[in-house]
């Protein structure tokens, strides 16, 4: 009876789901146990950040955009041209910015992570590591962790801020906004915790992409062949999470935090 219920995919997936889970348990915990890798933490600081400020600060350009183009078209049929420069400085800060900044980290550095461990796997250098008591997870997988979080958050800073002043410079130049009116609608709405929830996002989204990176790096299927497998698993497991954190996230943010009144 049990075999024929191990066999079921539904079972398999939720085995997973425990597996992930058991392993970011364990990174968590392995964050303040000694001695810190602080070294190793350093250069994959430098690693993630070196392979997505450029893309991200490109990609942020494309977006404040197409944002504000869109509000402001919308706005402007509905006769709130004021509002342009909250709706669309709102929707990069909350939204776009901690999303691009996940996205282009797990897709940038977390696949380059979870190649990395899972070319150690299947050279049994984890396993090694293991033979002579030194935890794989404290020595390998924290300070990578730790490096997608931090790393997450400044970047999502560099994006709020670029995505911000593209929007007002495509909604005043090609538009014809006023810059008075930009800035004024968003000093009127936005307010400190719309700051705080992005950065909260940035954090919890790098935590998220750094342990499935870990993770699918850990458990290849087998060979060079089942590395490559594993880091395209990582990738887009990674963007589903990302996508459904953000929607919990948003919902519980609009429900204890109020609008700010006019």
């Amino acid at each position: 009876m049990s075999d024929s219920v191990g066999t079921l995919p539904g079972t398999a997936a939720l085995t997973q789901v425990g597996r992930l889970a058991t392993l970011a348990w364990e990174v968590l915990r392995a964050i303040f146990k000694r001695p810190f890798q602080a070294r190793e933490w350093i250069q994959q600081c430098w690693f993630f950040a070196s392979v997505t400020i450029l893309p991200t600060a490109l990609v942020a350009i494309p977006f404040g955009a197409v944002i504000a183009l869109q509000l402001g078209s919308l706005t402007a049929q509905i006769g709130a041209q004021s509002f342009t420069g909250a709706a669309s400085a709102l929707a990069i800060v909350q939204q776009a910015s901690p999303l691009i900044t996940a996205l282009l980290v797990a897709g940038a550095g977390g696949s380059a992570v979870c190649a990395d461990i899972g070319a150690r796997k299947i050279r049994e250098e984890i396993d090694a590591m293991e033979v002579l008591g030194v935890n794989p997870i404290q020595r390998l997988i924290v300070p990578r962790v730790l490096a997608a979080m931090v790393v997450s958050v400044l970047l999502n800073g560099l994006v709020s801020v670029v995505g911000v002043l593209g929007g007002y410079f495509f909604n005043v130049v090609l538009q014809g906004g006023t810059p008075g009116a930009y800035l004024a609608s968003f000093n009127a709405l936005a307010q400190v915790p719309d700051l705080w929830i992005s950065e909260i996002k940035a954090l919890l989204y790098g935590f998220v992409a750094g342990v499935v990176a870990a993770f699918r790096g850990l458990n290849p299927a087998g060979g060079p062949k089942g590395v490559g497998d594993a880091v395209n698993q990582a990738v887009v497991i990674t963007f589903l999470l990302l996508f459904l954190i953000n929607v919990v996230l948003t919902a519980i943010y609009l429900r204890i935090v109020p609008p700010k009144a006019m």
